[in-house]
């Protein structure tokens, strides 16, 4: 296959924004515009990517870091032509240049591939819209063949008339695309380098010119103003929900879904409404995700349910668990099977394991909690001592009373039990109860302090 350059346009400066962050780098879907386009441009496989970036300095490449493209600047900036000119020096002739536009983040890898399949020589993508107002107009002859783009400042009346508009994506013979960038010119009421001018010099030179056109009108809708990217993320989220409900998940209602990320689930998936899932989500079979619920970077065994108002992260939760509501997992926690964690629990960077429960008010950080453990209202393990964090060990079957402290690091042994309001410093033994309380004091005629008169 003929070797790929991508050349991602990313310098506009966005006006109507009124943002001091570079457009390219506000997010869609959580992540940025120009993320969504380079991971799209990575699926190519192309020998080289280069995003052409302006306003905001610095600020692009260094939030793109972890991508493998080459950054190059625009200054001044003088149109789509003269910015694709920026990006030549980094272009081998061989092979063909694909064009994309940093603010432009839904183009679908289907219609990118569809492109490389439309033939040899000059491609674009094309889309008919019932009200082209603001766009580039195709201008074909009376056999169909493309002959040149105008845009709408320069179009005559009858040009203005047509549907058909150019998407600003194409794709060209690099050779072919530098010498047609050698000559271009800017006698045009904006004063500018036209990339469309291209079309005609590849009619005079006798290079076919293909369209393509997208499989969706949104992949090719552009962000230039707050209500374009408030739009553009409903069409988005939309069109994933429509996906999740073609796959059988059950949605309380599709408008009011959030997906930031990867969400992959199994059979017989509910999920209620307003609920956020951010980065690698994935369900399990029969999971009921609650309303107002954040999932994000988790594993979600099959059969359990996570009532309203959780909110869990980077963690891993097992099969047949309760979860919530008002329950907050923290990163690196595990839940084994039939966990129940309740309101106003919350678990971080501790395993539990299989059957144990704490279901409400309660703190387990940096833990290991053993099988069909109860841990009562209000007990926590206190696991930082002002500079390091410690373990507690909890074995399996003990019972954490109310309102109890324990003291990390500690061990809590098989089947121990602790008295309610015990703050436990050292290893409690298995099978034992262990008290830890101070002896209640009553203080004679103490009285409450009164709020004085103003």
């Amino acid at each position: 296959m003929t070797s790929l350059n991508i050349v991602i346009l990313a310098a506009g400066k966005g006006t109507r924004m009124y943002s001091a962050r570079p457009k390219v780098l506000h997010a869609l879907a959580g992540k940025p515009l120009l993320a969504h386009v380079l991971a799209a441009a990575v699926a190519l496989a192309p020998r080289q990517v280069c995003v052409v970036y302006g306003h905001g300095g610095e600020a692009v490449p260094q939030a793109m870091s972890g991508y493998a493209a080459q950054f190059v600047l625009q200054e001044p900036q003088l149109g789509t032509g003269h910015a694709v000119q920026q990006a030549l020096p980094h272009l081998p002739d061989e092979g063909r240049t694909l064009v994309l536009y940093g603010d432009v983040p839904l183009i679908q890898h289907a219609t990118l591939h569809q492109m490389q399949q439309a033939g040899e020589g000059l491609v674009l993508l094309t889309v008919h819209m019932a009200n082209p107002a603001g766009y580039g107009r195709i201008v074909r002859d009376p056999n169909g063949d493309v002959l040149a783009i105008v845009e709408e400042k320069d179009a005559t009346p009858e040009q203005r008339e047509i549907t058909e508009v150019n998407t600003g994506i194409l794709l060209a013979p690099t050779a072919r695309l530098r010498a047609w960038l050698t000559g271009l010119r800017n006698h045009n009421a904006q004063g500018e380098y036209y990339l469309t001018d291209i079309v005609a010099m590849a009619v005079a030179d006798g290079v076919p010119v293909h369209a393509a056109h997208p499989a969706h009108a949104w992949e090719v809708e552009g962000v230039n103003s707050k209500t374009q990217l408030a739009q553009l993320e409903r069409t988005w989220q939309h069109e994933v929900a429509t996906r999740l409900l073609a796959q059988g998940v059950t949605l309380a209602d599709p408008a009011r879904l959030d997906v930031r990320g990867t969400l992959s689930c199994g059979q017989d998936v509910e999920i209620d409404v307003g609920c956020v899932f951010e980065g690698e989500v994935e369900l399990g079979d029969r999971v009921q995700v609650g309303p107002y619920t954040v999932l994000k970077n988790m594993r979600v065994g099959a059969g359990t349910r996570i009532e309203a108002y959780s909110h869990l992260a980077d963690a891993e939760i097992g099969a047949d668990c309760r979860i919530g509501p008002f329950a907050r997992i923290r990163p690196g926690s595990m839940l084994e099977g039939g966990v129940h964690i309740g309101n106003f629990v919350e678990v971080k960077n501790s395993r539990i394991a299989e059957g144990s429960k704490a279901n409400h008010l309660a703190y387990v950080g940096d833990a290991s909690v053993g099988r069909s453990v109860n841990i009562g209202a209000g007990a926590i393990t206190a696991n930082y001592d002002g500079a390091n964090k410690h373990r507690t060990e909890i074995g399996d079957a003990a019972s954490v009373g109310a309102n109890c402290v324990l003291v990390a690091p500690v061990v809590v042994g098989e089947g121990a039990t602790i008295g309610a309001g015990s703050v436990v410093t050292r290893q409690a033994p298995a099978g034992e109860l262990t008290v830890a309380r101070a002896r209640a004091v009553t203080i004679p005629g103490w009285k409450r302090p009164r709020k004085a008169p103003k």
